[in-house]
């Protein structure tokens, strides 16, 4: 187990201001703002630290996001190594057609893997900034959240002994299927929405076969390219939900991307060995609000977003900036006005690009539906794109998440 921390063998409960539970993006971001802040806080996380820089997640990040990176100094190998993204490709009726959002807008996108996120986050927390951080732990337990004194405990993994923490505060940066969103009381209340389709998530140890994303709608389904390095390519293929990925041989995979994403002019798929095949089942949900007592929800835990529009990490991150500036804002001068406005201002964000989600997901969706109203009404809002400068602006402006305010 990789880990710095404190020994955990004393009877007595240790004390943080702050228990930070996961190590994602959005945990690390708030530990890092805590400790350039000089508050002390824990993070526990239950999968060791390799697992978590290797871990294959998301890559597109928002140029906004990536400047919110930068003023709290967390962006130095982002800034050197992540490509820039300035277009993107619709492919639909056998034809190209190229959305410069850069632009339109100028404004862009970054493209940087979540795991060389995560890595350097975890660096920069544990090794520069001197944060606790103890990896492996189970059976994380939260205690006391509707009280002034609420604490954590977890079972260590080297000495099998459970360590009680106590705490101010608990950041729930878990993920869906955490235990902090468990944590909720069963009045708590959650939106949910199932989009009744399932993608086959691939990364293909092939150079990228396009110079920025393609989106590709068909009647078979929707097909997605995306780079994520030099080497490596994702891939998406929509698919039905539940499917078993053992169902899609190297053939069959390699068939439909070339069917779904032919065009006119486009050159061929630079085709490689599948390194990950998964099926991921589109659906999102959002707890509101996203406070219970002294627990504060970030990331996942609090809104799960459907990959459809690849907002997840980036709102991860917007939670992160908010929750970690209003943490330390409290701890430090004792101004309440930013956890007390916590949930309010992430929820706008986050139901903005849930909107948005939706109104993708029947773009790429619709013409495989089997539906001839759905499909007329698909290609009815392709064309719209790109025979109007006004529609173009306002998908934009939600694809690029640049709004003046939320």
């Amino acid at each position: 187990m990789t880990s710095t921390s404190r020994s955990t063998n004393s009877g007595a409960p240790q004390r943080f201001p702050v228990v930070v539970v996961g190590a994602g993006p959005a945990g690390l971001t708030i530990g890092n703002i805590l400790r350039a802040a000089s508050v002390d806080c824990l993070v526990l996380e239950t999968e060791t630290r390799e697992f978590i820089e290797q871990r294959p997640r998301a890559g597109v990040i928002e140029e906004w996001a990536v400047r919110g990176l930068q003023q709290r100094g967390l962006a130095d190998t982002l800034s050197e190594r992540a490509q820039l993204h300035t277009d993107c490709e619709f492919r639909f009726g056998g034809q190209r057609f190229r959305f410069s959002y850069g632009e339109l807008t100028g404004t862009h996108h970054f493209v940087y893997p979540q795991p060389l996120l995560v890595t350097d986050l975890v660096r920069e927390y544990a090794d520069v900034r001197g944060g606790e951080i103890r990896f492996g732990v189970h059976d994380v337990q939260l205690h006391d959240l509707d009280t002034e004194r609420p604490s954590v405990s977890y079972v260590d993994a080297e000495t099998e002994q459970r360590v009680v923490v106590a705490c101010d505060f608990v950041a729930g940066c878990d993920g869906a299927r955490g235990v902090t969103r468990a944590a909720l009381p069963g009045h708590a209340h959650i939106a949910r929405h199932d989009y009744g389709i399932g993608w086959l998530a691939l990364l293909a140890e092939a150079p990228p076969s396009n110079d920025c994303v393609v989106f590709g709608i068909h009647p078979n389904g929707f097909a997605g390219h995306m780079a994520r390095s030099p080497e490596v390519t994702r891939y998406y293929l929509e698919c039905p939900p539940g499917d078993d990925p053992e169902n899609w041989s190297h053939e069959r995979v390699w068939s439909q991307l070339r069917q779904r994403l032919a065009a006119t002019d486009a050159g061929p798929l630079v085709e490689g060995r599948l390194i990950e095949k998964r099926v991921l089942d589109m659906h999102s949900h959002v707890v509101e609000p996203m406070v219970f007592g002294r627990l504060f929800l970030a990331g996942d835990a609090a809104h799960l977003t459907a990959p459809i529009a690849a907002k997840g990490m980036n709102l991860a991150l917007h939670d992160a900036f908010l929750l970690g500036d209003a943490l330390a804002a409290y701890l430090t001068k004792g101004e309440e006005t930013g956890l007390d406005g916590y949930s309010e201002a992430c929820l706008r964000r986050v139901w903005d690009y849930q909107e948005f989600s939706q109104w993708l997901s029947e773009v790429y969706h619709g013409t495989s539906s089997g539906d001839a109203y759905r499909a007329g009404t698909t290609f009815a809002r392709l064309r719209r794109l790109f025979t109007s400068p006004t529609a173009a602006a306002a998908f934009a402006e939600q694809y690029l998440g640049t709004a003046p305010a939320y």
